[in-house]
């Protein structure tokens, strides 16, 4: 596989994954409000359900719309990250592995793929490229030094 057709693969994982999570942030902001989620996040011991609440919020939505767009994606990936994180350790951990259960796995498929995004970045299609392509024109050329 040429480095090209791996660069479009992950812009399309990238693509999705943030759909998902924008999904699940705007399922929370206007199906569940931010007093359901509070409620939810007390129920089940998250520590300072109030602020966490506005941070899980804030993460899926915006940090998914970023990985869509492809801006900061290795940034944008780390606050999604975090919350597959603890929804692993709070939430779905004690249910065993499949998902089917309440288990782990989709969870955990979520985390792996932002981490993969913090390492790989964002792939094809991602407004990150034409920000590093500006910022490597801007710099001038170098120039060897003569002896």
């Amino acid at each position: 596989m040429s480095k090209g057709n791996s660069s479009v693969g992950l812009g399309i994982i990238r693509a999705m994954v943030g759909l998902v999570f924008v999904a699940h942030g705007l399922q929370k902001l206007l199906v569940y409000h931010y007093p359901g989620v509070v409620a939810s996040f007390q129920k089940i011991g998250i520590p300072a359900p109030g602020v966490s609440a506005a941070l899980a919020m804030a993460a899926e939505l915006v940090g998914g719309l970023m990985l869509v767009a492809g801006f900061y994606t290795r940034l944008a990936a780390i606050p999604v990250a975090f919350t597959m994180f603890v929804a692993i350790g709070q939430i779905h951990f004690h249910n065993g592995f499949f998902a089917q259960a309440g288990g782990f796995e989709y969870p955990l498929t979520l985390l792996v793929a932002n981490v993969a995004f913090m390492v790989s970045g964002g792939g094809a299609f991602a407004l990150d490229n034409l920000r590093v392509k500006r910022s490597l024109e801007a710099m001038p050329p170098m120039r060897s030094k003569a002896a």
